[in-house]
């Protein structure tokens, strides 16, 4: 299968302290790969350099290749790279002035770009179609997104990034904040999602990449111990330490 998105010896420091190590993958298109280990192995700093978030701190040193489809994301503007790859994060972050309708072009409208009404009412319900939240909102699209439930948001910011039509969609933890059956809908989502975007999930939840992910990428203190097939990897795992954190003796 065609791989959309290639890294290429990855490292990433704050100063002195080596983040990611030398971490190389392939990603391949319209699945899920799951980024998953311990808090603090460098999940979501990987998941961070593929779209560039490190530079608004201007504190991390990124050294390695990061490509999609062959083209180098570092040599692009970088506005650009974060429509192609979009992101969504930890705990749901809708703008909490603007309406629903307006969060959802909310990557438009902030980086003036210009639509026709029509445009945009189309891409509002095409993208809250997509992320299975139209029916729950169309009749209320100018109430604010923050009085929506917790799901809800989190389903709003996945729409606000399928609207500028990304190859890539980063999830880092998108769960995590979730009451149980508000997860069980995102993942869900995920699984419905991959048969237009490709998906890079971060998670330390191991019954959840086993459920959802195609792929799996295992780190430990940085670097990238095991990365295969989910199936395989759950089931027979190569590397001791990939085994001893599926089984639970840490993490």
């Amino acid at each position: 299968m065609p791989n959309v998105l290639t890294i290429q010896n990855l490292s990433v420091s704050f100063q002195e302290n080596i983040v990611v190590k030398n971490v190389s993958l392939e990603i391949a298109e319209r699945k899920v790969t799951a980024l998953l280990g311990p808090s603090g192995c460098g999940k979501t700093t990987v998941l961070r350099s593929v779209n560039r978030l490190h530079e608004l701190s201007g504190r991390a040193k990124v050294e390695g290749r990061v490509a999609l489809r062959g083209e180098d994301l570092y040599a692009l503007d970088a506005i650009l790279v974060r429509c192609k790859i979009g992101m969504v994060f930890q705990r749901p972050n809708p703008f909490p002035t603007m309406s629903i309708y307006d969060n959802v072009l909310a990557g438009y409208l902030l980086n003036g770009l210009k639509l026709s009404r029509s445009q945009k009412d189309s891409l509002v319900e095409e993208s809250l179609r997509a992320a299975a939240l139209w029916d729950e909102v169309k009749d209320n699209l100018r109430r604010r997104g923050a009085f929506l439930s917790g799901g809800q948001q989190q389903r709003l910011c996945i729409a606000r990034a399928l609207a500028l039509r990304p190859e890539i969609l980063l999830l880092d933890e998108p769960t995590s904040a979730l009451d149980p059956k508000a997860a069980a809908s995102i993942e869900e989502l995920m699984v419905q999602l991959k048969d237009s975007v490709t998906i890079m999930l971060v998670t330390h939840n191991i019954a959840q990449a086993s459920r959802v992910s195609d792929f799996t990428a295992f780190m430990y203190l940085g670097e990238l111990v095991e990365f295969g097939a989910s199936e395989k990897m759950f089931s027979t795992p190569r590397d001791k330490r990939t085994e001893e954190y599926l089984t639970g003796k840490f993490g």
